[in-house]
């Protein structure tokens, strides 16, 4: 299938919760992830990918359409995804391209919420499951394939893969269950990290320097993970402290050990483009929907506008066009994925999608009108599990200004809550673990304002309506 001069092929690999900082090329302190960091060392590392709304079903609709989630319509992990908008996989396919996606989809089943634009897809149900994972077919039915899942999705996208004939290129799309909650590692990975893992410098967090939604959230590895994420019962006779890292450790060797199964999966792939002569024709990505919180501030889970969970790995290879173990700081963001994928395709980006093609980045050029902030909003408020608040803001380089707009929010279940807007405001250069904000510091002033500004700009430019409080009426 290779030929000299052809559109590249397209492998887009993309787990579920995957933080940045238990990537290897990310310079990780807990886990090696070696054939992930394979395709960092053939092309380019992306230091500053983020997304813009920190939950998997948001993050997908963002991904596929190139637009923020007040236009694709999936804010929350309740709102489905309606397939018949535009994105990137039909626009592809009409132009030629093989196409399939294997794995998690999240976004809805059933008529217009199945995926659209593949030849083939075969995905889990909802979150899926590690063992013995069911899979729905484009006909509709379900079936239950013996393995773990991370190994099955692989086995799956490969199959397809070798069943194709001709020279025409392809899109495979690889979108793996792990390393989502409850972390249930497979055989061959369950005796890895014996020994006891380093504790984030932040684990015993506070949150005495943020607003009050800091305080509430309710995902404490402390408090707050259940018996069958931890798989064990609690030791007797430990202080909290103790308690508290005994569940860090388990918590965490199992997402590792997850993480691991990935990662040795990865491998696969790479291993498999390389014996079929594909490699030097291929784009392959490496990403997640998403940051994480691997202790850090004492949480586990995602949603906040916090670095861990803001961050996504980005790893992209393309022989002949990125130059080999690369990075670029460049701000990027989920939305930009869809008109990359389309542009290296030589496929017209319609007038819809709201990122900006990554390639010129991924040259190793810096375009003088390159964006120098991101924006981000999450919509789900006080949901009944993880209480995180509704919020949106701004990051550029140095400065992150997030709005915690709840006034009058109602929450069903909750209607005795009150919540207070609140603003933080993070120096990321003197605080990069955020941990206190200088939104009321009168030496910020001209930031704050600079950043209020910002943020107004992009609402105005990307057409989301500022949140108004009910009594009021200011923005």
């Amino acid at each position: 299938m290779a030929g000299v001069g052809r559109r590249p092929n397209i492998v887009f690999i993309m787990s579920d919760d995957h933080a940045a900082h238990a990537v290897g090329a990310y310079g990780s302190k807990i886990n090696e992830t070696p054939h992930i960091d394979r395709i960092a060392a053939g092309g380019m590392r992306l230091d500053n990918c983020f997304c813009t709304n920190s939950l998997c079903a948001p993050s997908r609709a963002a991904i596929l359409t190139g637009t923020y989630n007040h236009v694709n319509g999936v804010k929350t992990l309740s709102t489905e995804f309606d397939a018949r908008q535009v994105a990137f996989p039909e626009l592809l396919q009409a132009a030629g391209y093989r196409t399939a996606l294997v794995g998690k989809w999240h976004l809805g089943h059933g008529g217009v919420h199945d995926p659209r634009g593949f030849d083939h897809w075969d995905v889990v149900p909802d979150q899926g499951r590690y063992h013995n994972p069911v899979f729905i077919g484009m006909d509709g039915t379900q079936r239950t394939v013996p393995g773990y899942a991370t190994n099955v999705i692989t086995d799956l996208a490969l199959s397809w893969l070798d069943g194709l004939t001709g020279d025409d290129p392809f899109c495979l799309l690889v979108h793996h269950k792990a390393p989502h909650r409850n972390w249930e590692p497979d055989a061959k990975h369950l005796g890895m990290f014996e020994d006891d893992l380093a504790v984030p410098d932040t684990f015993f967090d506070d949150y005495s320097g943020r607003a009050t939604a800091a305080r509430q959230a309710r995902m404490r590895v402390a408090d707050h993970l259940r018996i069958d994420d931890l798989k064990k019962i609690l030791p007797p006779g430990l202080t909290r402290d103790e308690e508290a890292l005994w569940k860090y450790q388990q918590y965490m060797k199992d997402y590792l050990r997850c993480v691991q199964s990935v990662d040795d999966n990865v491998g696969r792939v790479l291993d498999h483009l390389d014996e079929r002569g594909l490699a030097d024709d291929t784009i392959v990505v490496y990403t997640s929907d998403q940051g994480f919180f691997l202790g850090d501030h004492g949480w586990y889970d995602k949603r906040f506008m916090y670095e861990e969970s803001l961050r996504m790995p980005f790893l992209i290879r393309w022989p002949g066009v990125i130059e080999p173990g690369t990075s670029h700081d460049a701000l990027a963001v989920n939305v930009d994925f869809a008109q990359t994928f389309l542009e290296a395709a030589g496929v017209p980006a319609p007038d819809r999608m709201q990122g900006r093609s990554l390639l010129p980045i991924l040259r190793g050029e810096h375009p003088a009108d390159w964006r120098r902030s991101v924006y981000y909003r999450y919509w789900e408020h006080d949901d009944g599990i993880h209480h995180v608040w509704a919020h949106y803001g701004v990051r550029t380089h140095t400065h992150k200004l997030v709005y915690y707009y709840a006034d009058g929010l109602g929450v069903p279940g909750a209607s005795d809550r009150t919540y207070t807007p609140e603003w933080e405001l993070f120096d990321l250069g003197a605080d990069p673990w955020e941990l206190r904000s200088v939104f009321h510091d009168p030496a910020y002033a001209s930031v704050r304002a600079e950043l209020t500004a910002e943020l107004a700009r992009l609402q105005d430019e990307l057409g989301d309506e500022p949140y108004h409080l009910q009594e009021s009426g200011e923005r």
